[in-house]
């Protein structure tokens, strides 16, 4: 039997003639199934990866007999997957084909079975099972009939189908669909990319690279000068605390002089009173008292000359313009000092070194008369040139890591915003190393160091 105009319309009219999507697809299989001399005629879609038989001629209930229609969707997978139209008798059959799902179910149902994959775009979407029993043969003709039905409905069938979806499982077909049709375009430039970077990185492995020491920095004064307490006594004034700028010969503390005073007007007295003993040793003529009273009066002098000079030093002064950065002794006010104690420490402003704390792993690359930058905590926006100066011979230990204090000048003429004790993170420009050097190095070293602590070389 051929598929004339007239039996496509019948067939579109039957599909499109119900409300209902299960409704139109058994309508549709039993009007097949009638028309073309079939016993049973089943529609199955795929739904999880799964063809789920959804309607069957001559029933309006898909549920029933599990088992058989099991069946009939196992042979309707078999025919999907080969994307083929597969008989249980190999009608007009030239390739070979596996067979086994529908010789199954020929051998259970006694019919002879034909499968026809539904397509749309190139892509399968589920497939008819048609049964026919009897002593009416399956002939090529009736399934190529079959065929020509099914590719020019299997679109509205779909439609159907797609329409009676929940709007969730449609919205995710939408996006697979579209995943799909870009799939070779994103593969091309997946694959374009992919070989680019690798090539990138290839090159990018030995090209030459400036590679930089990191390592913390602090901020110091270039010079740093400590006022002590001269003699031991009370601290009776503070003028200044931490951050305070001073000028040279500013008076920033005072010791207490009360006893140095009285010292004073007693080494006074004493030298007034060993003159006037001169004096009339020498109108006498006494040349004994005169040298006796003389001697004496010489050491009232000297002791008065030190009383005075120990006064002085009662008031400690700013040596030279600069900031106070330690000694806060307006807290320690009547406190008692002793000789030699640090009482403040100025730096001069605008003048300062920093001390760069290089790992053990790194100091083999940093020569004096390098260059570098910094980043400090505090300006964090902006980096400052410095040199290296000088690197510290020995080693000193903090918070478990071996480094050496590498000493180093700033080169930018504006210092304004600095002070001293600031700290950050400095890179000394240590020459141009491979990318794969600068990352591997570190590790290489290591495995080095543990190889020869087995003694292997």
């Amino acid at each position: 039997m051929k598929a004339d105009a007239e039996l496509i319309l019948e067939f579109q009219a039957t599909l499109l003639s119900h409300p209902q999507f299960d409704e139109a697809a058994t309508a549709f299989a039993t009007e097949l199934a009638l028309r073309l001399g079939f016993d049973r005629v089943a529609i199955g879609l795929i739904e999880r990866g799964q063809v789920a038989v959804k309607a069957i001629s001559h029933s309006a209930d898909v549920l029933a007999k599990y088992e058989a229609h099991r069946a009939i969707a196992n042979a309707m997978d078999e025919a999907i997957e080969q994307a083929a139209v597969l008989t249980s008798t190999e009608v007009g059959g030239k390739t070979p084909r596996i067979l086994l799902a529908h010789k199954a179910l020929a051998r259970s149902t006694g019919n002879q079975i034909c499968t026809i994959p539904l397509a749309n775009n190139h892509e399968i979407y589920g497939a008819i099972a048609l049964e026919r029993g009897g002593g009416t043969p399956l002939v090529q003709e009736d399934i190529e009939a079959c065929e020509t039905i099914v590719s020019l409905l299997g679109p509205l069938l779909l439609l159907r189908w797609s329409e009676a979806r929940p709007w969730y499982m449609r919205l995710m077909k939408l996006g697979l669909g579209s995943m799909k049709r870009g799939y070779m375009l994103r593969r091309f430039l997946f694959k374009t990319l992919l070989y680019s970077t690798v090539v990138v990185f290839a090159l990018l492995l030995f090209f030459p690279v400036t590679y930089n020491v990191s390592a913390p920095v602090r901020l110091e004064g270039l010079i740093q000068r400590a006022l002590v307490a001269p003699e031991a006594g009370f601290l009776e004034k503070s003028y200044v605390r931490p951050g305070d700028r001073v000028k040279a010969g500013q008076v920033l503390a005072e010791l207490s002089d009360q006893e140095l005073q009285l010292d004073k007007r007693k080494w006074e007295s004493e030298l007034a009173q060993h003159e006037n003993a001169y004096g009339a040793a020498l109108a006498q003529a006494d040349r004994v008292q005169l040298v006796i009273n003389q001697a004496k009066a010489d050491e009232a002098r000297s002791q008065l000359e030190l009383t005075e000079q120990k006064i002085s030093r009662s008031k400690l002064v700013a040596p030279f313009d600069g900031i106070i950065i330690k000694g806060d002794l307006r807290q320690l006010l009547g406190t008692p000092v002793q000789r030699g104690d640090v009482l403040l420490a100025v730096a001069p402003v605008n003048a300062y070194r920093l001390m760069i704390e290089v790992d053990e792993r790194d100091v083999s690359y940093v020569q004096s008369g390098q260059t570098g930058r910094v980043a400090l905590v505090s300006l964090p926006d902006k980096t400052l040139p410095f040199q290296v100066l000088r690197i510290t011979p020995v080693a000193a230990t903090k918070e478990g890591r071996n480094f050496f204090d590498v000493e180093a000048t700033l080169t930018t003429a504006s210092q304004s915003a600095l002070r001293p004790g600031l700290e950050g993170v400095a890179k000394i420009n240590a020459g141009n190393r491979p990318f794969i050097w600068i990352w591997t190095h570190r590790g290489l070293d290591a495995v080095r160091m543990t190889l020869w602590n087995w003694g292997i070389f």
